[in-house]
């Protein structure tokens, strides 16, 4: 196989450049590919696009009318842009997106059409979708079902509708459902508390900017090594003797190839409204990211799915490969999705945006300490959240945050809650004099500038918003953006009870807020840290505050099924009982996949390419102690490095076959949760590293031209 390796590398390095050419100022073509608000107007009548705003706004069901003028105007301007085809793009519980294209064109009539029937609503054939046990194979009826707040577009030849998929008995078969759901949900809490303050108010919402971390190689590199084409990760591969602690390729000069792998991909994603805005070199060497403006929640996790598409396939045309896996590299840095999230009011107010106004400050105070609650009393269901088998290989190692949810505030905010819950018991007072009084006006009126940030933060508050950090990079946001929506929510629609019978008491409405706000400082402490959270001292501090350390995702699943968050999604209409069950089977069952993948592919290299090449080149070594010995030559330190080898090939011989034995035993356990845990423990905890340590230690002894899988040195020095 090391002829394979050496003919990658040739091709690599050896790749004519692809020319980008430039397509002038963004503000001309971006968007160019959406049939948003702008092209509705245009190409819809006054009253009917009325009508579409008001759908849209409200989350209102759309009569079949204006379904069928909008399905018209969007088939003829699709048509005018060349697509031939309609799609419903749906996420279902795969971790990936999913369309079926139809034809516009009717044979019977020879012409193209396009009716509001088949925008609103399709009916895939739904049988191989995940469903987690909510309906049987053979009952194939799913439904997906037009999402007018997530604009249509035409992606290739194909005009793409945004749509939620659910089962024929109703339950949410994908990510989106339950995302809008939530989002409701907190808008109708968070406007209910913001007109404690202003009654102008009349909708909260959600936004979200997510920063997409990503490896890149070339692309034979990528198809000659096995693991990474399976299971997304190179299972084996010995660091490199420089890796990334000369930090010279975080925000470095971007290499030629990426540079212009990043201006195509950026140029289509802007054609579909995603909003790219920055690209920047990584702490990994060959290691990126690309972040877009905030957007609406449900558009910017919408806009995530297609943009790791968009991705993947312009890396093609500069014969590129994109791994999205949160650690494809053991030993680096690993890949996150980091979710910026923060609640914004009709009236332009962002609810986390500190305020020169004392008075304001309080609003701003309420949602920053609600939302701190909320983390704390659902710490381990959002840790839940961002489980994966990808991501449980990452939390906790080379500048990725800890399995611990914690809340990072700054010096500055900690200070500010300090005295806060120390001056709460005032009098009622005139003016802003109580303000004062509380240390409100001591906020700084820009706290982007005196908040200091923390990498090793799970969920740290970054000047006017709280930046989830422990999101892994291949994860749908929609998932953990479902469950912080979700417990914020709770958290706000108590608040504002407590809030309410105080004042029904008698009881100053600054008071009242205050004195819940003092109660939910102190109830929440727990949850704020400002140290290392790499450090071991942070796991020994956490344990003692009571704080869940679940590094592994079948354990930390066990979350979604807690009584408390089973009535935390009840109360809140996000997710029922059954539906919460369905997503951890699939959960359970797509770890347990995973990690059976990368049992075999390891059992694979170790057997059909590792142990052979060690015995061949071993055979070389006894064959030159031979010579050695009848020249009467010392021979020692070649039988040294024969007998070295010997003990790692046997140590792979024994401990693949243990792994596969593993395998098989875990393979018979009916329940998904308990085979889950057999994998993570008996397969992964068991046999995963010593098999890694063996092969890694013949790799520095096996001569570099026999080696059969391309290294790391090899993989990520790319330019």
């Amino acid at each position: 196989m090391a002829h394979l390796r050496f003919k990658a590398l040739d091709l690599a390095n050896n790749r004519p450049k692809v020319k980008v050419e430039s397509n002038g100022k963004i503000s001309e073509y971006f968007a160019s590919d959406v049939f948003g608000l702008p092209q509705m107007q245009a190409s819809l009548s006054p009253d009917v696009f009325k009508r579409v705003k008001k759908i849209i706004h409200d989350g209102s069901k759309i009569d079949s009318e204006t379904a069928d003028a909008v399905a018209s105007a969007a088939k003829s301007w699709a048509i005018s842009k060349g697509a031939t085809h309609f799609t419903h793009w749906f996420q279902p519980l795969t971790g990936s997106t999913a369309e079926k294209h139809d034809t516009f064109f009717d044979a019977s009539s020879g012409m193209e059409r396009f009716k509001g029937t088949a925008l609103v609503q399709q009916e895939p054939d739904a049988s191989s979708f995940p469903n987690g046990g909510i309906r049987s194979t053979f009952e194939a009826r799913g439904y997906t079902a037009w999402d007018p707040s997530s604009p249509m577009f035409i992606y290739g030849a194909t005009l793409c509708v945004p749509t939620v998929f659910v089962a024929y008995t109703g339950e949410a078969l994908d990510n989106k459902a339950p995302l809008l759901k939530a989002v409701e949900a907190v808008d109708k809490a968070a406007t209910r508390v913001c007109q404690l303050f202003d009654k102008k108010v009349s909708r909260v919402k959600a936004s979200l900017g997510c920063e997409q971390e990503y490896f890149v190689i070339d692309k034979a590199l990528f198809a000659s090594r096995p693991d990474l084409v399976m299971a997304g990760r190179a299972v084996f591969g010995h660091n490199p003797a420089r890796g990334q602690q000369l930090d010279d390729h975080y925000f470095g000069s971007i290499p030629t190839r990426i540079y212009n792998y990043m201006k195509d991909f950026e140029t289509e994603s802007l054609k579909l409204g995603i909003p790219v805005s920055t690209r920047h070199n990584e702490v990994a060497p060959s290691q990126f990211e690309v972040a877009p403006l905030f957007e609406d929640i449900n558009v910017a996790t919408d806009h995530n799915q297609l943009l790791m598409d968009v991705m993947s396939r312009v890396a093609e045309r500069h014969n590129l490969k994109v791994l999205f896996h949160e650690k494809p590299f053991a030993g680096l840095n690993g890949s996150g999705k980091h979710n910026n999230w923060s609640l914004i009011t009709d009236t332009g107010v962002n609810l986390f945006q500190p305020s020169t106004s004392a008075r304001e400050n309080l609003l701003f105070l309420t949602f920053f300490v609600c939302t701190i609650k909320a983390v704390f009393e659902h710490a381990e269901l959002l840790r839940a959240s961002i489980a994966s088998a990808g991501n449980d290989h990452r939390l906790g190692a080379n500048e990725a945050p800890p399995a611990i949810m914690s809340v990072f505030l700054g010096s500055q905010l900690t200070a500010v809650l300090d005295e806060l819950e120390k001056n709460g018991n005032i009098k009622v007072e005139k003016g802003d004099n109580i303000y004062m009084k509380l240390g409100i006006d001591k906020i700084p009126p820009i706290i982007l500038d005196n908040t200091d940030r923390n990498r090793t933060s799970p969920f740290a508050f970054t000047g006017n918003k709280f930046e989830f950090r422990a999101v892994g990079s291949t994860d749908n946001p929609a998932t953990p953006m479902t469950v912080l929506n979700t417990i914020v929510a709770e958290q706000l629609t108590e608040f504002y009870q407590l809030v309410d019978k105080d004042m029904k008491k008698g009881t100053d409405k600054r008071l009242a807020i205050v004195g819940v706000l003092r109660k939910y400082i102190k109830d929440s402490k727990a949850v704020r840290f400002e140290g290392d959270g790499y450090s071991e001292d942070w796991v020994k501090e956490a344990a003692k505050r009571g704080l869940a350390n679940v590094k592994d995702t079948p354990r930390a699943l066990d979350a979604y099924l807690s009584k408390k968050s089973r009535e935390l999604f009840a109360n809140q209409g996000i997710m029922n009982p059954v539906e919460l069950e369905a997503r951890n089977e699939i959960q359970w069952e797509n770890y347990i996949m995973k990690i059976q993948i990368e049992s075999r592919v390891m059992a694979d290299l170790v057997q059909n390419h590792i142990i052979p090449t060690a015995i061949a080149y071993q055979n070389k070594l006894i064959q030159n102690a031979k010579g050695l010995k009848e020249l009467g030559v010392k021979n020692t330190q070649v039988l040294k490095i024969i007998e070295s080898m010997s003990g790692y090939i046997e140590s792979l011989e024994a401990e693949v076959e243990k792994m596969t034995n593993a395998r098989k035993k875990a393979n018979v356990i009916e329940d998904a949760r308990e085979k889950a845990i057999a994998y993570c423990d008996d397969v992964k905890g068991k046999y995963f590293e010593s098999i890694r340590y063996a092969v890694d230690k013949l790799e520095l002894i096996v001569d570099d031209e026999d080696w059969p899988l391309v290294k790391y040195r090899e993989m990520l020095f790319l330019r």
